[in-house]
C-alpha cells in the first residue's frame, strides 16, 4: 500500500506554516501573552495548511539546501509583516502614552508583563480595550485575510525585495506618529490650555498656588474627555485593522 504525496504541496505548506507562526509572534492581536505559544503554533500550523494550495500552484520543489534556505527566509518574512502590523497598531500605545504625560499618570509608569505594554493608566486601559475590539468587531479577520494574501504577494521560498519593506515600515512609522498624535490631540490640547489658564491665574494671584490645584483638575479633565474619546476608539481600531491588513498587502 502506497500514499501518495505532492512534494510540492508539502514544502510549500511547511514554508507557510513557517511563515504565518512567526508573523503570529509578533503581530497583534496574537502576540499577546494571553495567547499560549503551543496555541499559535496550532494556529499558525492550521493557516499554513489552509493556504498550502494556492502557495503549491506556484511553487517549484527544490533541493535540501535550497529548501532550508527559503525555511529561513520565510521565518523572517513572517517577522518583518508582524512588525509592520505591530506598528500600525502601536499608534494605540503612542496615543494612551500621551495622554498619560499630558494628564499626570505618567508618574505611576509601569511594566505590564501580560500585554507587554510599558506605560501608565490609560496606556494599559487603551490597549486592553483595542484587543477586545479587534476580536469583538472581527478585526483580526482583516489581517488574517492580509497575511494569507501575501502568499500570492510574495512567493514561498524565494524572498522579497527589501527595499519594498523598509520603504513600508517607514511609512508605518510616520503613519504612528500622525494617528497618535490625532487620537490624543484633543486631549492634549484641552490640557495644555488648562496648564495656561492655571500659569496666568498663578501670576494674578500668587498666594492661591494654582498648580496644586491642578494636578486633581488634570485628572478631572482626562477622565472626562478619555469617556468621549473611547467612543471613537471602535473607528480607530477598524482604520487600523484595515491599515494593517493593506500593508502586508502591499509589501510584495
Amino acid at each position: 500500500m502506497t500514499i501518495p504525496l505532492d512534494q510540492a504541496w508539502a514544502e510549500a505548506a511547511l514554508l507557510a506554516t513557517v511563515r504565518m507562526t512567526a508573523f503570529l509572534f509578533i503581530a497583534p492581536p496574537f502576540a499577546h501573552r494571553a495567547f499560549p505559544a503551543r496555541i499559535k503554533g496550532m494556529l499558525g500550523v492550521g493557516l499554513g495548511l489552509a493556504v498550502s494550495a494556492r502557495a503549491g500552484a506556484h511553487y517549484v520543489p527544490t533541493d535540501t539546501a535550497r529548501f532550508v534556505t527559503g525555511l529561513i527566509l520565510e521565518l523572517v518574512t513572517g517577522f518583518a509583516l508582524g512588525f509592520l502590523v505591530y506598528l500600525v497598531f502601536a499608534a494605540i500605545q503612542s496615543a494612551g502614552s500621551l495622554m498619560d504625560l499630558t494628564g499626570g499618570f505618567q508618574m505611576a509608569q509601569g511594566y505590564d508583563p501580560q500585554s507587554m505594554v510599558n506605560g501608565a493608566q490609560f496606556t494599559r486601559l487603551i490597549q486592553m480595550a483595542a484587543l477586545a475590539l479587534l476580536f469583538s468587531s472581527d478585526g483580526y479577520q482583516l489581517i488574517i485575510a492580509g497575511l494569507a494574501g501575501t502568499v500570492t504577494a510574495i512567493p514561498l521560498g524565494g524572498g522579497f525585495d527589501l527595499a519594498r519593506p523598509v520603504e513600508a515600515m517607514t511609512g508605518a512609522v510616520s503613519g504612528m506618529f500622525v494617528s497618535a498624535v490625532q487620537i490624543a490631540g484633543p486631549l492634549m490640547a484641552v490640557l495644555f490650555l488648562a496648564d495656561a489658564g492655571l500659569g496666568l491665574l498663578t501670576r494674578v494671584a500668587p498666594a492661591l498656588n494654582a498648580f496644586q490645584m491642578g494636578f486633581p483638575l488634570k485628572v478631572f479633565i482626562s477622565l472626562g474627555l478619555a469617556g468621549v474619546m473611547f467612543l471613537a476608539l471602535p473607528r480607530i481600531v477598524s482604520a487600523l485593522a484595515h491599515d494593517g491588513a493593506r500593508l502586508l498587502l502591499g509589501v510584495g
